[in-house]
């Protein structure tokens, strides 16, 4: 049966994160069995995504119970766009930790945890079952604090306090809500509960529970005013695991968000309001955070925070326009996010620091490199025709439709700043002269094989070019958000084929 590809993805990381277990010395084992599993898992998603797009819908009821009983894995639109976006991400990341990775942190298990947080990952994108979905969520948190943690050096150590500190509270909310949402429906499938939600007579507490959830789901996503914690750890761990941080971590909340408000809650005028009040505040605090940092990674953590933003503003829009931006600017977000973090290790390698007042001179050294990084900073921008412009047209024109002129100053102001910031970051890192020469000694990158060059660098190209094909192709990508945004938007169609097992048809 097809529908069993839903699991498979699923079943490969955590087989390949059993597998390593017994090469927890050889690190030249771990390094081929990672990548194969990786490369293997992204050829699975990659099925999985035709399967959704042929069939619409893909369920698998675990233990053969019929829904609303027993947990169920379900494919969609949403669901197969996220497990693509994992799996490209993984596959990049776990290429290029095989060189920048320190063998130490391989020998204490950094590819293991790996396989279990992008495991956890799926598991969250897959599952159609509200308490199963926080079950993944603490899988992720689990596997992230210790790639936090991996190394253990003081910087680290608090950065690590600060995340899983934010993020367990974030799961408190998370969970309390669930256990109000279960005993006023009965149910903890999302299509059941989005059915029986309708029926509950206290419509207050209803409310207050879906206030709940953005709460949860909100400090997960780094969102005003909980958001200081995404600055204060991403900037601590290594290159690669910053990276996997930075493009999936933070859109698990935005993807819970999306699947919650649009199945089980959708907003009244309060909501979205909630929604579009709190997009403005993040949007113009994550920029304003960006405008002074000195650390490409810091300056990066906050245009994170700034354009989750970005993403919040859409879902409280609450259009189908607004949504398919939501799902466009998702795409081009993982991508590029995850590509820029990478690259800061890569520079760091080259000039030994990722302060920019001490950098310069990389294009006239790394020309041909310099570029492939352009494509990156140049997308995240906005730049037509280049893959941050197209959502961005949705975002601007809906604001400006509902006459949400606040919210449309706050999209103009934060694309000004990443305006700003990037090309600061393009001056002072590639085009000023080097404030001192590039020596053998400082440069690690050209002391590295031809074989570690290619693994660190052919990911970040790799990432480039999928950022262009956003881009160059947006008519393909702005139709695949369409599609995903008219299911998100008409409910009906996933709780029939949850419940009534029409789909696959």
């Amino acid at each position: 049966m097809i529908t069993n590809f839903i699991l498979a993805p699923i079943l490969l990381h955590m087989l390949t994160a059993i597998v390593l277990l017994f090469f927890w010395r050889n690190i030249a084992a771990q390094k081929v069995i990672s990548v194969i599993g990786n490369f293997l898992a992204f050829l699975l998603c990659l099925r999985l995504f035709w399967a959704t797009e042929e069939f619409s819908y893909l369920i698998v009821q675990v233990g053969s119970w019929e829904a609303p009983f027993g947990i169920i894995f379900v494919s969609d639109a949403l669901s197969s766009i996220m497990v693509v976006l994992t799996a490209i991400i993984s596959l990049a990341v776990g290429i290029y930790s095989t060189v920048a990775i320190n063998p130490s942190r391989i020998k204490y298990g950094y590819f293991v945890i790996f396989h279990f947080l992008v495991m956890g990952l799926l598991g969250s994108f897959l599952t159609g079952d509200i308490f199963n979905l926080y079950v993944w969520f603490e899988v992720v948190i689990i596997s992230s604090f210790v790639l936090l943690t991996l190394g253990g050096k003081r910087l680290q150590m608090e950065g690590a306090i600060k995340y899983v500190t934010m993020n367990m509270l974030a799961s408190i909310i998370f969970l309390t809500a669930i256990g109000i949402l279960y005993g006023i429906t009965g149910t903890l499938n999302m299509a059941d509960l989005a059915v029986k939600i309708k029926g509950v007579q206290n419509q207050g507490l209803v409310s207050v529970t879906a206030l709940l959830f953005f709460v949860g789901f909100g400090i997960k996503s780094a969102i005003f005013p909980l958001y200081f914690w995404l600055p204060s750890s991403y900037h601590t761990p290594p290159s690669a695991i910053a990276a996997i941080f930075g493009g999936l971590l933070t859109k698990m909340g935005i993807y819970a968000m999306l699947r919650t408000f649009t199945l089980i809650f959708q907003p009244d005028e309060f909501m979205q309001n909630v929604f579009i009040v709190i997009a403005v505040l993040t949007m113009i605090t994550g920029a304003l955070g960006a405008i002074n940092k000195r650390s490409i990674r810091r300056l990066i953590s906050y245009l994170i925070v700034c354009h989750i933003g970005y993403l919040i503003a859409g879902i409280g829009l609450y259009t189908e326009i607004a949504i398919v931006g939501v799902i466009f600017y998702l795409m081009h977000d993982v991508i590029v996010k995850s590509n820029l973090l990478m690259i800061t290790g890569i520079i760091q390698k080259i000039r030994e620091t990722i302060d920019m007042t001490r950098l310069g001179g990389l294009y006239k050294d790394y020309p041909k490199l310099s570029l492939v990084i352009a494509i990156a900073m140049f997308s995240l921008i906005g730049i037509p025709p280049l893959s941050g412009f197209w959502p961005k047209i949705q975002f601007f024109g809906e604001s400006l439709r509902s006459q949400h002129y606040i919210l449309l100053g706050a999209f103009i102001f934060a694309s000004f700043v990443t305006l700003y910031a990037l090309a600061k970051m393009w001056s002072e890192v590639f085009w000023k002269e080097s404030p001192k020469p590039l020596t053998k000694e400082i440069d690690r990158f050209a002391r590295l094989s031809i074989y570690e060059k290619a693994a660190l660098v052919a990911p970040v190209a790799a990432l480039s070019l999928v950022s262009l094909s956003l881009g160059l192709n947006a008519g393909y990508f702005y139709d695949l958000s369409q599609r995903t945004a008219v299911e998100l938007m008409n409910p009906s169609l996933y709780i029939d084929a949850v419940l009534n097992g029409n789909y696959g048809k």
